[in-house]
Parts: C-alpha cells; sequence; structure tokens
C-alpha cells in the first residue's frame, strides 16, 4: 500500500517540471522575436496595402476626369452631328450644291413590273435672296435713325444729303437644336 505523497516530493517534482530561471528566459526569447517579427510585418503590409489603395485612388480620380471630358467631347460632337442633320441644314446644303428635290419616284417589282409613275425633278431654282446689309460709317451712328447722313460730293464741294439709312435686321442664323438626354 502506497501512502500519500509527501509534500517534500511534491516540491521536487515541480521543480523538475518547472526549469531554473536561466533556462527559462531562453525558452521565452524565440516567442517574443517571433511576436515582434509578426507585428512589424503586419505594420509593413498595412502600409503597403494603404499605399497601393491610395494609389488606386489616384488612378480612378484620373480615370473619371478622363471619362469627363470625353463624355463632354461626345456631347458637343453630338450636337454637331445633329445640328448638320437637321432638315433645314441638309436642305440648305443641297441648294448650295445645286441638287433640286426629286420628283415621284417609280419602284420596280421583283418581277420587273414598274409601280408608281415617275416624274421628273423642278428645274434648278435660283437660290432665295440674300438680304443686303448696309455699312454705315462710323460718323453717321451718332445719327438718329431715318435721319439723311450726309456723304462728300464728286466735286470736293458741299456734302449732299443722301437717302435716309434704313438700319437692316441682323442676319440671324438658326441655333444648332439641343440634344437630347440620353442621347
Amino acid at each position: 500500500m502506497s501512502a500519500a505523497p509527501e509534500p517534500r516530493g511534491r516540491a521536487a517534482r515541480l521543480a523538475r517540471l518547472m526549469p531554473a530561471a536561466p533556462g527559462n528566459q531562453a525558452a521565452r526569447t524565440p516567442f517574443v522575436l517571433l511576436v515582434v517579427l509578426l507585428l512589424g510585418g503586419g505594420l509593413i503590409g498595412l502600409l503597403v496595402l494603404n499605399s497601393a489603395l491610395s494609389e488606386g485612388s489616384f488612378r480612378l480620380d484620373d480615370l473619371q476626369r478622363d471619362t469627363k471630358s470625353l463624355t463632354d467631347e461626345e456631347q458637343a460632337l453630338q450636337r454637331d452631328i445633329d445640328a448638320y442633320s437637321a432638315p433645314e441644314a441638309l436642305q440648305r446644303r443641297a441648294r448650295e450644291l445645286g441638287m433640286v428635290p426629286g420628283g415621284d419616284p417609280a419602284f420596280l417589282g421583283s418581277d420587273g413590273t414598274v409601280k408608281g409613275v415617275p416624274s421628273p425633278a423642278a428645274a434648278r431654282q435660283p437660290a432665295p435672296p440674300v438680304p443686303l446689309v448696309l455699312r454705315v460709317p462710323e460718323t453717321a451712328h451718332s445719327a438718329a435713325p431715318g435721319s439723311a447722313v450726309p456723304t462728300p460730293s464728286p466735286g470736293g464741294g458741299a456734302p449732299a444729303a443722301s437717302a435716309p439709312v434704313v438700319p437692316s435686321a441682323p442676319a440671324t442664323e438658326v441655333p444648332p437644336p439641343t440634344p437630347t438626354p440620353g442621347r
């Protein structure tokens, strides 16, 4: 039969399990170095990740600015296309090129039959008259509208009164159409 362990036996056993102070210090050093290396590596990793995100943010900002610029340019070009393809602009350009409106068309069927009665194009009509714009001398600007403006006579004598100057309406140009949203 075995007796209960003595208190002294317990202390001896504990002493064997727990090494002395110098050995305990030697076992802690690798663990402390490992923790320090992990914390340092984590901080460096976070710094690299933060730098990469900042660089991506700057690149995204540049790309958004480029996209806005290109979108504005696209809209300006679309406005130009809309202005050039407006019916009035096409008709004016066709007249400048000497084109005339066509007559009634005729169509050919798949069996070779003619459908419709063709008519010739109308003869070329002269272009509508361009409004005459009068150039008024600088001294005439101070005169009241409708008053006679003196002009020098050919003989060099006293200025003769000329016909009243009628201010002409400025030539108006049709503004280009506004772009349709979403186009």
